[in-house]
């Protein structure tokens, strides 16, 4: 089967993997230890995508988690699926990577790596076809995104025909943890755009913005944050996790939403988002779930996608649903916003149907866009590096670590390329082929 291999890094990145296999142990009607209770055969048809069965008839997920300090590892070790990971999937080492990514990426990571790396091919080796790999990471700390895009590169270097999707939470303005977040979140960038193949963009700001306004909620914790992204999570998986499905492996999902190699960062959306107080004045329908899943504010990366343009859009809608009535929703849309999709890539909408709807709700629908506004957030970050690294703030943390400016330099620059790139593909149009035919034949004389 195509099988997957998950990894968590650092401390944010090992709470929303946790949120993540609580989310489809759930979905797949397994315990807290992995042991199958589900009454639909559906549900237990391509457990073998994220799971490998033990021959104690459990099911143990195909994770390594891993981070520089044992204090997020443990949480998860003494949490209620703490029994559902193998083990020796637990790396971790004593000393922290201090929120900067070239302690992640040169010294304290560069040391830790060998030993994941051994457990990822014993993962490796034990899939009959493996089809990649997905990694949930942040952008802003030091592990997850230092350690994180050493992970993804030492992969890259190993099984370089296979898929990498990365779950990024980028770093946004409003909810900063650190002051050197645009540092790492630059370095980071510059990794992801080289070597990863498509990177769901996820932002805290968004995620707040999302708690507040739709669902009510004045003051979200890092669960309520964390179960906003595992929904969504579940629901891009969904058509690898289900027999039957378009989408069904991650390489046919990039085919279909990555049209120019570097252009991969994807913006995320979930329908149906509603506080509790007004849940049961709704009825969930197709085109009310249209309707939200397209909408600005339901976006989990702080761009406003009307201020580009949709290069591709995949939407996977779950539940009852008929196919007629999704395909005619999804064509409305495109036709009355016409103008908020590049038009020299025509049938650039896929929509995928799973039958199966996700726990507690009768219908649901997730959306990946590729749309040019992700520049926004690029462009933040980058306006946000360069004002520290003209006066070089900072950068004592870095070059101690044996880093060099010109590192700096060639990550900036790099992104600033993708900022550019993104608005040459906004402004491009298709140009009207000249008819030559029309044109009076050349005097000989």
């Amino acid at each position: 089967m195509r099988e997957i291999i998950h990894l968590s890094t650092g401390q944010c990145g090992n709470q929303i993997g946790a949120a993540f296999w609580e989310t489809i142990c759930d979905e797949h009607g397994l315990d807290n230890n992995g042991n199958f209770h589900g009454d639909d055969k559906l549900q237990r048809a391509k457990l073998d995508v994220y799971f490998n069965e033990a021959s104690s008839g459990k099911y143990v997920p195909r994770a390594v988690l891993v981070d520089l300090e044992p204090g997020t590892i443990d949480n998860v070790k003494t949490s209620k699926i703490g029994n559902l990971f193998r083990p020796d999937n637990y790396i971790f080492g004593q000393s922290s990577a201090g929120n900067v990514w070239a302690k992640g990426h040169y010294t304290e990571g560069a040391e830790l790596v060998d030993s994941v790396m051994e457990v990822v091919r014993r993962e490796a080796e034990g899939c009959d076809s493996l089809q990649g790999f997905q990694i949930t990471h942040s952008l802003g700390g030091g592990t997850g995104s230092g350690m994180g895009t050493l992970l993804i590169s030492k992969i890259r270097e190993e099984f370089p025909d296979r898929m990498m999707a990365t779950f990024s939470v980028v770093p946004s303005p409003k909810t900063s943890d650190t002051v050197i977040e645009p540092y790492n979140a630059t370095l980071s960038v510059h990794q992801l755009v080289e070597n990863s193949d498509e990177t769901f963009c996820i932002d805290n700001e968004a995620l707040y913005n999302i708690c507040q306004r739709t669902l009510k909620l004045n003051q979200p914790n890092y669960a309520e944050l964390n179960s906003l992204v595992s929904s969504v999570m579940s629901g891009v998986t969904t058509s690898l996790r289900y027999p039957g499905q378009l989408n069904s492996d991650l390489r046919k999902l990039a085919v279909n939403l990555v049209p120019f190699p570097r252009l991969h960062f994807f913006m995320v959306g979930y329908a149906p988002l509603t506080s509790i107080g007004s849940k049961s004045f709704r009825s969930l329908s197709v085109p009310e779930l249209t309707q939200q899943m397209f909408d600005a504010k339901n976006m989990m990366a702080a761009s406003d996608p009307r201020n580009g343009r949709y290069l591709t859009v995949a939407a996977f809608f779950r539940g009852k649903v008929s196919v007629q009535e999704v395909d005619d929703e999804m064509y409305k849309i495109q036709q009355r916003n016409s103008s908020y999709f590049v038009e020299w890539i025509p049938n650039n909408v896929q929509t995928a149907i799973c039958s199966v709807p996700p726990k507690d709700l009768e219908m649901s629908a997730t959306f990946i866009g590729n749309s040019t506004s992700i520049q926004e957030l690029f462009k933040r970050i980058g306006t946000q590096f360069s004002a520290m690294f003209r006066r070089k703030a900072f950068l004592h943390w870095y070059t101690s670590e044996g880093m060099d400016e010109m590192e700096f330099t060639e990550a900036e620059s790099n992104m600033n390329d993708l900022v550019s790139e993104y608005q040459q593909y906004q402004d491009a149009v298709i140009e009207e082929d000249i008819d030559y035919a029309d044109e009076a034949p050349l005097d000989d004389n």
